[in-house]
């Protein structure tokens, strides 16, 4: 019944909440030498609080720069993180930066900040990603769309990933996820147990690739969408 649904939303809401704000944050304060490890245990924990369950196919190519998701919630960010440990920085908006708890998080897990509203934040962004490849060799995680959306269909993607690529010679490994927003479902305030499914597709290395890499990814990763819909009738 929708009734429950919406109790789950919420629920899910504040144990998300809760767990940044009173184990997350404090753990890495504290033991700064371990966040990876911290962060991918307490999401566990989180997305187990919530019913939920991660499972992937194929396999997550560490050696690339840059990881292209689609996105619909704060999930897909949670489940990828209880999937793997692999310490990425992911590049989010300026304004969740300076929201309360989730902004403290963000600064102390060492993520990217992107001001969309700044001519200057793609040379920002830039810099960023060089530092995660070349000194820190962090992957960096993006959501090229820009913002989440309940479509199925994917959105434009943003051309700051293609430029931020082509300028770095990045290794980039595409990731379908679907089965997040029925776990949590932001635009419908529902919640539901349920499985996200991670897909990680062949990395292109945009050193060799064609000139037509972008356009070609966007496409493949709708590709994988509409047939896991058909096949599975998972949304994304």
């Amino acid at each position: 019944m929708k009734i429950f649904a919406t109790i789950r939303f919420y629920w899910g809401a504040l144990v998300i909440s809760l767990n940044t704000a009173i184990l997350m944050i404090p753990a890495l304060m504290i033991f700064d030498k371990h966040k990876s490890t911290i962060v991918h245990y307490i999401n566990k924990l989180t997305l187990f609080m919530l019913g939920g369950k991660v499972v992937k196919e194929g396999e997550m190519d560490l050696n690339a720069d840059m990881y292209v998701m689609n996105h619909q919630g704060i999930i897909d960010i949670v489940a990828m993180e209880a999937l793997q440990n692999n310490h990425l920085r992911w590049v989010a908006k300026k304004e969740l930066f300076d929201a309360p708890w989730f902004g403290n998080l963000l600064r102390q897990g060492e993520m990217i900040s992107l001001d969309r509203g700044n001519k200057a934040g793609l040379i920002k962004l830039i810099k960023d990603v060089k530092l995660s490849k070349e000194e820190l060799h962090r992957g960096v995680a993006i959501f090229p769309e820009g913002t989440r959306t309940k479509e199925q269909s994917l959105l434009s993607f943003k051309q700051g990933t293609r430029i931020i690529a082509n300028k770095l010679k990045l290794k980039i490994q595409p990731i379908v996820i679907t089965g997040s927003k029925h776990i949590l479902n932001e635009h419908d305030k529902t919640g539901h147990s349920g499985t996200v499914h991670y897909k990680f597709l062949p990395t292109i290395d945009v050193k060799n690739a064609k000139d037509t890499w972008f356009e070609d990814l966007h496409t493949q990763m709708q590709e994988v969408i509409d047939s896991e819909y058909t096949k599975y009738n998972r949304s994304r």
